[in-house]
């Protein structure tokens, strides 16, 4: 399965008995929207609801940060997704959410994972079918691993800032980076990381159906930002 999957591509495969998909659309506070509540308004047939907020680490009093990998097994098998399965993940319309869910699965070990391209706004635009309310769900076993080299914690990061081993690419909106917009959450200073690159996720889509720009678009994309694709990258 690739890393990017389409439309059509799961319009064919829904109904595989090794095939789960997950809605993992996520919105920040200032955006006032209600993820789970427009999940079960309508989502793709057969979806589970991937719970970013509650498939986390709660001790911390930070948000959405990595759980361990026993609690990340019990929660995604409670949503019927096996060691086995191909997993596809999905959000509404930017792939930033979807992107979130497709890391984390990798980080515990999990390969047979997807994004789709273009999310839930490209599928309910070409008028595929859709279902709501709870899904039914039966559990299956998953195993999680754990892959330390795809999480970087904030010593990595700080000594990053003197060493500059890696980098540091912000997908944040341009004016968050810049510290000219305030943070979506209280108390959060603005600006960004010394030595980040900004390169704001909306930029690496395009068209009206919000799909992924074609690889040599992406290259540009990098290379503008000032972005050696030969070094490193680390993604904030």
């Amino acid at each position: 399965m690739d890393t990017l999957v389409s439309t059509e591509w799961l319009a064919r495969e829904l109904g595989a008995p090794d095939l789960r998909v997950v809605d993992a659309s996520y919105y920040l506070p200032a955006q006032k929207r209600d993820a789970h509540a427009e999940f079960l308004a309508a989502h793709v047939p057969g979806a589970a609801f991937f719970d970013v907020e509650s498939i986390a680490d709660r001790s911390t009093g930070l948000p959405n940060m990595l759980p361990s990998p026993d609690f990340f097994a019990e929660r995604v098998g409670a949503l019927g997704i096996g060691s086995g399965d191909r997993v596809v993940c999905y959000a509404d319309k930017n792939l930033s959410a979807s992107a979130r869910a497709w890391w984390t699965f990798r980080v515990f070990g999990h390969d047979r994972v997807a994004v789709l391209d273009g999310g839930m706004h490209k599928w309910r635009k070409e008028g595929r079918p859709v279902e709501s309310g709870p899904p039914a769900v039966t559990p299956r076993r998953f195993a999680a691993g754990w892959r330390p080299e795809l999480v970087r914690d904030l010593a990595a990061m700080r000594r990053n800032v003197d060493e500059r081993r890696e980098q540091v690419v912000d997908t944040r909106a341009k004016a968050r980076f810049d510290g000219t917009e305030p943070e979506a959450r209280p108390g959060l200073r603005s600006g960004h990381i010394p030595g980040a690159c900004s390169l704001p996720a909306d930029k690496f889509f395009a068209g009206d159906d919000n799909t992924m720009l074609p690889p040599e678009g992406l290259r540009s994309l990098f290379a503008g930002a000032g972005i050696d694709l030969g070094r490193p990258i680390v993604g904030t």
